[in-house]
C-alpha cells in the first residue's frame, strides 16, 4: 500500500468507502482480515476501521486530533490506540504491512482491504436519512436578526463558480461546517447530515457582528419514538422561525458544554438573591438507549452491548466521553441560568465549599464510588482465560493514563479508576497481575511507578492541580471532609493535610473559570457516542449494577450488597490456598 503525499485525500483510496452505515460494512467483509474505511454517521463522519475478525464483524473509532497550524507540520493526527500518525492512510498503511493488531483487546489485524465500487458518496444512504426526516423538520425561512445568524434558508445549497439556474448564491463561509475543516456540501444539506453547530463566531453570517451568541445549543438528543435505533443519533437543533404549535411544549435550552463562557447579565441588572435549596446537575431519567424500562441487576445483553462499546473505543476517546460526563455531572459544563440563580454560584466547583452543596457532594461520593465497582466488575466478570483478565486490567491502566493531567486531565475519573484497580477484591488477584507484568509489561511499570504515587500525591493535597494541566480537579478529599470523614494518619500529619485540602478547595473554587475554559478547548470539536456517554453516567450505572428496582434503595445498602458481590465473583476467580 502506497501513502499519498496529501494525508487528507482519501478520495484515491480503494479502501475508502465514505459515508457508509454499520449494517453495510458488515454485509462487505466476507473473511477474517477484511476490512475497510468509513466515515460513522453516529460520530460524525469520523472514520472507523470495520474489520472482520473470528468470525466478528468489529469496529474501530480513528482518533483525530486537531493541532494549530504551524509551518511544516500536519494539521491533524490520527491514532487507535497510542501511536500517532500524521494522516489516515499512514495509519491504515502501518498497521496492514506490519500485521499490527488494531487493539490489544481483540487481536483484530486488517490484511486484505474491501475494493470500493464506484465513486465516494457525498451522504449517508437514504435508508438513513429517512430515519432522521422522520424526527427533524426541514429548515424554514426566517427574518434578519442582529442576534441569530440569517440566511438559513440557503444553507446546504449547491455553491459553483458559476451557478445555473436557479442555484444559491450563498458564499462558501456561510454553509455548515463538519469537524474542524470546512466543506462544502453538493447536496441540499439534511438535518440529519450536519455533524456541527452554526457558531456566533462566525462572523461571515450576519450582517453585522452580532453583540451576543445564540442561546440556542447546536446539539440534542432525538426525541424518544417507538423504534429501538442501532445509534442515537446526535441531530443539530436550528432555531425555529414559527411559534410552538399548540400543545407542544419546547424544552428549555441546554447551555452549551463546549462553550467556556457564559453569557452575563448587564451589571445595572444583576442583584443578590439568596439561594432557594440545593441543586443537583445529575442528568434526567430519559428513556434508555441500552436498557429497558425496567430491568434486572447486571443484564447479560447489556453487558455485551458495553462491552463492544469500550472495546470499539480507544482510551482516549473513552476519556474524552468520562470527561464530558464528569463535568456536565460535577456542574462545571451545562449549568443553566435557573440553576446559577438557585445556588448562588456560577459552578458546581464553588457549590461544593458551600454549606447548602450537601446533596451535590453526596452525589459526587456516590459517582466515584459506582464508577470504581463498574471498574472492578469489568475485571472480576471476566470469568473466561486468565489473558482476558489481564487484558482487562490493562484497559483499565490504559484508560488512567488517558485521563492523567496533561492528557485529558479528569482527575475524579482518573480516581475512579484507579479505586478500581485498587479495590481488595481486583488487587489479592495474584496470577492475573503477575500475566500483565508477563504480557503487558508498559501498562504494569506505568501503573506502579506512574499512577499509583500520582494518586497518593493528589489524595494528600500536593499533587497538579493547575488549570492549564487540569480539566476538572480532584474534588474527592475536600468532599469526603466537608461530610464528616475524618482525616487519616497521625495527628501533625492529619492537621497538616487538612490544612492543604481546604487550602486546595479555596484555590480549585477561584479557578472555576479558568478549569472550565480548560475543559472546553480540550473537548472543542469533540463529538461523542451517545450511547457511550449515556453508559458513563451516574443514573445508568446505578440501574445497571442494581437493577431498576434496586437502584432506589440507600446508597449505603447498595454500597455493601454489591462490595460482596465482588467478593464472591474474586474467590471464584482465584480461590484462597
Amino acid at each position: 500500500m502506497q501513502v499519498p503525499e496529501d494525508g487528507e485525500d482519501l478520495a484515491g483510496q480503494s479502501w475508502y468507502h465514505g459515508p457508509l452505515s454499520r449494517q453495510k460494512a458488515e454485509a462487505l467483509l466476507q473473511q477474517d482480515g477484511d476490512f475497510l474505511v468509513r466515515a460513522s454517521g453516529s460520530r460524525g463522519g469520523h472514520p472507523v476501521i470495520s474489520c472482520r475478525w473470528r468470525g466478528s464483524a468489529l469496529h474501530f473509532e480513528v482518533l483525530r486530533v486537531t493541532l494549530r497550524p504551524r509551518p511544516g507540520r500536519p494539521t491533524a493526527l490520527f491514532q487507535l490506540e497510542d501511536e500517532r500518525f500524521p494522516s489516515l492512510p499512514a495509519l491504515v498503511c502501518s498497521y496492514v504491512t506490519g500485521q499490527r493488531p488494531l487493539s490489544q483487546a481483540t487481536g483484530a489485524v486488517a490484511s486484505r482491504p474491501v475494493m470500493r465500487q464506484g465513486p465516494i458518496r457525498r451522504s449517508f444512504s437514504e435508508d438513513s436519512l429517512s430515519e432522521s426526516l422522520a424526527q427533524t423538520e426541514p429548515l424554514r425561512a426566517r427574518k434578519r436578526s442582529d442576534s441569530q445568524p440569517v440566511g438559513l434558508e440557503h444553507v446546504g445549497h449547491p455553491t459553483e463558480d458559476h451557478p445555473g439556474p436557479g442555484a444559491s448564491t450563498v458564499p462558501a463561509s456561510a454553509l455548515p461546517r463538519t469537524g474542524s475543516d470546512p466543506v462544502l456540501l453538493k447536496t441540499p444539506a439534511l438535518l440529519g447530515s450536519i455533524a456541527d453547530n452554526l457558531r456566533a463566531s462566525d462572523g461571515q453570517l450576519h450582517a453585522k457582528a452580532p453583540t451576543k451568541p445564540p442561546r440556542t445549543p447546536s446539539l440534542m438528543l432525538p426525541d424518544a419514538s417507538g423504534r429501538s435505533p442501532t445509534y442515537c443519533e446526535l441531530v443539530p437543533r436550528v432555531p425555529r422561525v414559527h411559534g410552538t404549535p399548540p400543545g407542544h411544549s419546547c424544552p428549555e435550552p441546554e447551555a452549551p458544554w463546549w462553550e467556556a463562557n457564559e453569557e452575563e447579565e448587564e451589571e445595572e441588572q444583576r442583584c443578590f438573591a439568596r439561594p432557594q435549596g440545593e441543586v443537583s446537575f445529575c442528568p434526567p431519567d430519559n428513556p434508555s438507549c441500552l436498557l429497558g424500562p425496567q430491568n434486572r441487576p447486571l443484564e447479560p445483553k447489556a453487558l455485551r452491548i458495553l462491552r463492544g462499546l469500550f472495546l470499539e473505543h480507544h482510551p482516549g476517546s473513552t476519556a474524552l466521553h468520562l470527561l464530558l460526563v464528569d463535568c456536565q455531572e460535577t456542574g462545571l459544563l451545562g449549568v443553566t441560568k435557573a440553576q446559577r440563580g438557585a445556588m448562588g454560584v456560577a459552578s458546581g466547583l464553588e457549590l461544593l465549599t458551600l454549606p447548602h452543596g450537601h446533596r451535590l457532594r453526596l452525589e459526587l461520593l456516590e459517582r466515584l464510588e459506582t464508577l470504581a465497582l463498574a471498574g472492578a466488575l469489568a475485571v472480576l466478570g471476566c470469568a473466561g482465560p486468565l489473558e482476558e483478565r489481564a487484558a482487562a486490567l490493562k484497559g483499565l491502566v490504559e484508560l488512567a493514563l488517558a485521563l492523567r493531567p496533561g492528557a485529558a486531565g479528569d482527575l475524579p475519573g482518573l480516581a475512579a479508576v484507579m479505586g478500581a484497580l485498587l479495590m481488595p477484591q481486583v488487587s489479592r488477584l495474584e496470577r492475573t497481575w503477575r500475566q500483565l507484568r508477563r504480557s503487558h509489561t508498559e501498562a504494569a511499570l506505568a501503573f506502579e511507578q506512574e499512577l499509583k504515587p500520582l494518586m497518593r500525591t493528589l489524595d494528600e493535597g500536593t499533587g497538579p492541580c493547575d488549570p492549564g494541566e487540569v480539566a476538572l480537579p480532584h474534588v474527592a478529599p475536600v468532599v469526603r471532609l466537608l461530610e464528616g470523614e475524618e482525616v487519616p494518619g497521625p495527628l501533625d500529619e492529619s492537621c497538616e493535610r487538612l490544612l492543604r485540602t481546604l487550602d486546595r478547595a479555596r484555590q480549585t473554587a477561584r479557578d472555576a473559570p479558568r478549569f472550565r475554559e480548560a475543559t472546553a478547548r480540550r473537548l472543542r470539536g469533540f463529538q461523542p457516542n451517545p450511547e457511550l456517554k449515556e453508559a458513563l453516567t451516574t443514573g445508568f450505572l446505578r440501574r445497571l449494577l442494581w437493577g431498576s428496582r434496586g437502584a432506589g434503595a440507600p446508597w449505603v445498602t447498595r454500597f455493601d450488597k454489591f462490595q460482596h458481590v465482588l467478593s464472591v465473583l474474586s474467590q471464584r476467580l482465584e480461590p484462597d490456598l
